[in-house]
């Protein structure tokens, strides 16, 4: 009678080890099928991002034809045409080919912002712009402006024009302070990209300046340090910047500049005005300073 409980403790192993085999098969499969959803979605997540790059790039190759259009219905001002209708196509080749899947070195990116530095240089020379960068929300939230344009005004007693009269690429208007050049920023489409990498923007000034500073140095690395220095009541910020990976940050519309004053301009719902200059200072290269203004 003592022999006859060790038939019974071998088939309660058996079955014991039958369950964990099971187990592990059952765990297996659900793993497989996880990283099978995950290639899922990281493939949808491609095709979705490369449409909308490749619509921006169809909205620049519109700009560009319209300008040359404009060219040759307006020959005393083929010159500026001929330079916006470049521009835009070049763009729109560069939009459509660097999609974000493919490794862009940061010389191969500076180069790029390099020729749309010189262009809008020459255009504010030739125009006899004040040079005064002045980003403007518009109330949308599509678009490859990102809700937001760069106005150069025509004159150092300007005034804002309004969100309507920043559709075309010159602005006139009846009051001759609001006339100047208005056009899409390279911080636009860097901004739509912070917003997919981010839960939520902040709303308090302080936050939102810290979120857009660490974004520059830890999500899109174009800058090796970023610091914050907020003014709250002024509304007025400045971001010190060190080891710019794209070149000089005082060009004409740069993209480190231009993103954080297109974020705080979408986010505050103002007006920012850009200046952005080098610094005295050893620990930081250039400081950005954009304040916030009121609409009249």
């Amino acid at each position: 009678m003592s022999e006859n409980p060790a038939p019974s403790t071998v088939k309660t192993d058996d079955r014991r080890t039958d369950s964990e085999h099971e187990t592990a098969d059952d765990s297996a499969v659900r793993l497989e099928l996880l990283a099978e959803e995950n290639r899922h979605l990281r493939a949808e997540y491609r095709r979705a991002r490369r449409a909308n790059y490749r619509r921006t790039a169809l909205g620049m190759v519109g700009v560009g034809a319209l300008s040359g259009l404009d060219a040759l219905l307006f020959p005393a001002s083929r010159t500026v045409f001929v330079a916006l209708a470049g521009t835009g196509l070049f763009a729109a080749v560069l939009t459509y080919f660097l999609t974000p899947e493919q490794f862009v070195s940061a010389s191969v990116g500076e180069r790029t912002y390099a020729a749309h530095a010189a262009t809008g240089a020459e255009l504010v020379e030739t125009l006899g712009l004040t040079g005064t960068e002045i980003y403007l929300p518009t109330g949308e939230t599509a678009g490859p402006d990102a809700g937001v344009r760069l106005f150069v005004p025509h004159h150092h007693e300007y005034a804002l024009p309004t969100p309507d009269d920043l559709s075309s690429p010159f602005v006139v208007t009846d009051d001759e302070r609001e006339r100047g050049m208005s056009m899409p920023s390279t911080g636009s489409e860097l901004f739509v990209e912070f917003e997919s990498m981010i839960d939520d923007t902040a709303d308090r000034l302080p936050d939102l300046a810290d979120q857009l500073a660490d974004t520059l140095v830890e999500g899109f690395e174009m800058v090796e340090g970023a610091t914050t220095d907020v003014e709250a009541e002024d509304g007025q910020v400045t971001v010190g910047i060190d080891g710019s990976r794209y070149g000089p940050v005082d060009r004409f519309d740069h993209p480190v500049a231009s993103f954080i004053a297109v974020g705080l301009a979408r986010e505050m719902d103002r007006p920012v005005l850009l200046d952005c200059t080098t610094s005295e200072d050893d620990r930081v290269d250039y400081l950005i300073t954009c304040s916030l203004l009121d609409r009249e």
